[in-house]
């Protein structure tokens, strides 16, 4: 048998073994890419949350699975504060993830009621802005009498100004939403972004999923 047998105009065959590797290779490669990737996306331009209360209702659902916004308000390099290159600011009836003031932990969802500079008040469930009453068309209250200010700030609360670099949020099922009439203002640092669809909607457990289909591409609004 010839010594050169493995030999193929003057190249040596290729190995089995090195072409697994590389194959291998080719595979982590490939998952590495796209984990930063995903990474990235998660942390600079969109996220997934999902609703776990009813603080949001009728605009939100128990359930609903949404996408929000992360550039919009501004690039966020993470641990540091520091944000650049925002498209807007925060404004008014703008639905915004945020990170809960008294656990910082924890994500909220509200809708921004008032910005900077402005005076908040609720007179007997009225919402009043700057001394006139606002423009409310999402507010939701499931109770029809009004609990007395010095009981419950639910329903009378105010008047306060709205400090620099701070949001006043409130949920749109008023009655049953923990906000800024109970705990205060949201830094405009601490917002995380702008949710602006559903993606989907429903419940799962081991046994069965239960979709609602007429929410899924539903506009955040």
């Amino acid at each position: 048998m010839p010594e050169n047998q493995n030999l193929k105009e003057g190249k040596p065959l290729k190995n089995p073994e090195i072409k697994r590797k590389s194959a291998f290779r080719e595979y982590a490669e490939a998952i590495l890419v796209a984990l930063v990737l995903a990474l990235l996306i998660r942390t600079f331009i969109v996220q997934a949350f999902k609703i776990p209360s009813g603080s949001m209702e009728p605009t939100l659902e128990i359930g609903d699975h949404i996408l929000v916004n992360k550039f919009i308000y501004g690039v966020k390099i993470p641990f540091t504060g520091l944000s650049f290159w925002a498209w807007e600011q925060p404004q008014r009836e703008d639905v915004v993830v945020f990170a809960y003031p008294l656990e910082p932990e924890k994500d909220f969802i509200k809708r921004v009621i008032a910005v900077e500079g402005d005076t908040v008040k609720m007179v007997n469930k009225k919402l009043y802005i700057n001394g006139a009453e606002a423009y409310d068309p999402h507010a939701v209250y499931k109770e029809e009498t009004p609990q007395p200010g010095d009981a419950q700030k639910r329903d009378n609360f105010g008047p306060v100004t709205v400090p620099p670099g701070k949001l006043f949020v409130l949920g749109d099922n008023r009655d049953r939403s923990l906000d800024s009439r109970f705990w205060g203002f949201v830094p405009v640092q601490e917002v995380k972004g702008k949710a602006f669809i559903v993606y989907f909607s429903g419940s799962m457990d081991f046994l069965s999923i239960k979709v609602r289909w007429n929410r899924i591409g539903h506009l955040i609004r």
